[in-house]
């Protein structure tokens, strides 16, 4: 993948299609990042005997934790926060878009401590992935642009959207399998950077307004979901977007996520709904959320393909096993909670509290 650090910005921003023209992007000043602390392995170790009798050789064996025996580790972060999205860093930390700071928040588990970058100002960054190299990627609304945050030094570099395309509602984003980023904005846009030269390129979404989540199947295609436009869309190769319709009609489809097989899982909002689409077969498969009103507003699937998916009507995270269909529901530890986005690296799954200024995980290995 062409998933390069980036840590200057481009001259020039390069044209995008039908005309439009780019903006040159801005650089706020770097600071420095203080070492960081590793969080420990929650793996158990074992030794397997080897031909010599003199020596061992250790391995890890992962050991699944039961559903019943999970429990949620919360981490508070700075007041007033409003920690929005999360993305589990490589260096073991956790990266948070702290929403109404206009920030980039860093918190290592093993300690506690968090560390946040300014963005600059006007800033109001929504989601945040990390690339192979470490960089993360947040989608900022505020500022009508893409940012690059480099975790070596926390230089940040910013990619605005071209001048013509005010005020997009940026919301989240996703690598292709070629290296490119896509993201969405709820104010009727989907559009990609590419990482290598800094061009941005923005498109009209299909039947309009509300791209809001974004996800891409292991063979690199990119699905968002529309919001207010109650579907969810492919990307194709040609860059064009091809409307996908869920059977519940208004159902809302907030977020997306692909688990191991490509399948395309939705958080259906409006109708509290949990949704698969199998591509290869353009069939779906659709749950309720336990509970009396469900509002089903993030979902995730993890390394074990288990799906997660948070539930503001019951203020609680919902953790559903596709081969039994059962459900498990976990309250917050804070009431409201808002948890408004999931992710996670295997053995554990990462959200924020947005409305408690806590981040969450919990460890689905021991």
């Amino acid at each position: 993948m062409r998933r390069s650090l980036l840590t200057l910005l481009m001259a020039t921003m390069l044209a995008c299609t039908a005309g439009t023209e780019g903006t040159t992007p801005t650089l706020a000043p770097a600071t420095t990042l203080p070492p960081s602390s590793t969080a420990p392995s929650v793996e158990e170790t074992t030794t397997v005997p080897s031909t010599a009798p003199e020596t061992t050789t250790p391995t890890t064996q992962p050991v699944t934790i039961a559903p019943e025996d999970l429990v949620l580790e919360s981490f508070p972060v700075p007041a007033g926060s409003g920690p929005h999205d999360v993305a589990p860093a490589l260096d073991g930390g956790v990266w948070y878009t702290a929403q109404d700071t206009g920030e980039l928040g860093w918190l290592d588990p093993a300690t506690g401590e968090t560390r946040h970058t300014d963005l600059g100002e006007g800033s109001a960054p929504h989601g945040v992935i990390v690339d192979d190299a470490g960089t993360a990627w947040v989608t900022d609304g505020g500022l009508n642009a893409i940012v690059a945050v480099d975790p070596a030094g926390l230089v940040v570099t910013v990619y605005p959207l071209p001048a013509d395309r005010p005020d997009a509602n940026l919301n989240t984003a996703s690598f292709d399998g070629d290296g490119m980023l896509w993201f969405t904005g709820q104010n009727g846009i989907y559009g990609c950077v590419d990482p290598d030269t800094g061009e941005v390129i923005v498109f009209d979404a299909p039947q309009g307004p509300g791209p809001y989540g974004v996800t891409t199947t292991p063979d690199g295609v990119v699905y968002y979901a529309s919001l207010a436009g109650s579907h969810i869309a492919r990307i194709e190769s040609d860059r064009s977007a091809t409307v996908i319709e869920p059977p519940t009609p208004e159902q809302g489809a907030r977020r997306v996520w692909s688990d191991s097989l490509g399948q395309i899982w939705v958080s259906e909002w409006n109708a509290g709904n949990l949704s698969r689409y199998a591509p290869e077969t353009d069939t779906w498969d659709t749950w309720h959320l336990p509970g009396d009103s469900p509002q089903t507003y993030a979902v995730f699937v993890d390394d074990t393909d288990i799906v997660w998916a948070s539930d503001f009507g019951s203020n609680s995270m919902i953790r559903f096993e596709p081969t039994t269909e059962e459900f498990h529901t976990f309250l917050l530890p804070h009431d409201p909670g808002n948890v408004r986005q999931i992710l996670g690296r295997p053995g554990e799954v990462w959200f924020p509290e947005s409305a408690a200024d806590n981040l969450i995980v919990i460890r689905t290995s021991g």
